[in-house]
This record gives C-alpha cells, structure tokens and sequence, in this order.
C-alpha cells in the first residue's frame, strides 16, 4: 500500500513540476519577480472608465466571433478567444474569453462576469466596448475586476450576406483587453 501511495504522491510531483514548466516559472521565481509595466492603454473617450479605477491587466487576444442565423440575418451566438500576456515574448495564454461574456484565467481560475456599458463603432471589425462586471469569483487575476475594455478590434464582424436555416459562421478576430479594479 504504501509502495502505491508513493507511486501517486510521485505522479503528482511529476504533474505539478510539469505545470510550473508550461507556465515557466516556479513559486520561488514567481515569488521574486517584479512585476513589469503595464503596456499603455488607449480608449476613445466614450469608452473611459470611471474614476477610482486602476489597471491591472491588458492581453492581447485572438480568436472567432461566432454567429448563428436567426430569421434569415446574422446574430451572435459567441466570442471564443485566447488571452495572452502581451509583457512575456512568448505571449504566454493566462485566459480563456467565451459567452456570458465571461473570463477566465488558465493561471489561477479566477473569472469576472461583465456586460456592455457603451460601445464605439469600428470600421471593419466589431466594436470597442466598455463592460462592467456583474461577478467576479476566485482569487487572483480577475478577483475583484470592476471593468473591462475591448480595444484595438480588428476583424469579427457577422458576414453581409443573408443567412439561411440555422447556418453558423465563425469570423476570426483580434483584440486588446484591458482589465481593472477599483483603487
């Protein structure tokens, strides 16, 4: 029995050295590092967040605007996209975007909740948003986020053509999220 405990102690070292590899980093390193400046943040002014809000994540993301055919036009369904770390070179993921909307980091788990708030218009790509959050759970990266910016939008946007039965398209699309807390 023990030889068998050891064997599943040992798996699991072996899995938890794996994780510290993929995310590169371990808890001594994690623990000494600095954290690095923020990249610079540039919103139209409809899209400011209030006052008593502070930065404290921007990540570039990629990934599809899927849309479902409603009555014969195009509605969306759901974003589906991948966060990364625009600090590290090597564009580390830290988050999963999906519908709600909602997001959740791959680091910690944490996860905030938001809805629109105002929006701007971008030729050629889905809009620049402004959401605030409705929740947010678990500690880390999203604990606590009070809103949320969609900037830099590039692509995404619902095909022109009309649509028919219940056809669904997704359209590639790339974006700037900035994230923040009240402080």
């Amino acid at each position: 029995m023990k030889h068998v405990k050891r064997i599943a102690l040992t798996g699991t070292a072996v899995a938890a050295a794996a994780a510290a590899t993929l995310l590169g980093t371990t808890a001594v390193q994690a623990a000494s590092a600095k954290p690095a400046a923020l990249p610079a943040v540039h919103a139209p002014a409809a899209l400011a967040v209030p006052d008593g809000n502070r930065l404290t994540g921007v990540y570039s993301a990629h990934g599809v605007q899927t849309y479902t055919c409603i009555d014969g036009a195009w509605k969306l369904l759901e974003p589906a996209a991948t966060l990364s770390d625009r600090r590290d070179r090597a564009h580390r993921p830290v988050a999963l975007h999906s519908r709600g909307p909602v997001w959740v980091s791959t680091v910690d788990g944490s996860a905030v909740n938001a809805s629109a708030v105002a929006t701007s218009a971008v030729d050629g790509a889905v809009p620049e948003l402004l959401l605030k959050a409705t929740a947010t759970r678990g500690a880390g990266t999203f604990e606590g986020v009070t809103y949320v910016q969609r900037l830099d939008t590039e692509g995404g946007v619902a095909p022109a053509a009309a649509c028919t039965g219940t056809d669904q398209v997704s359209v590639p699309y790339s974006a700037t999220y900035a994230f923040y807390k009240a402080g």
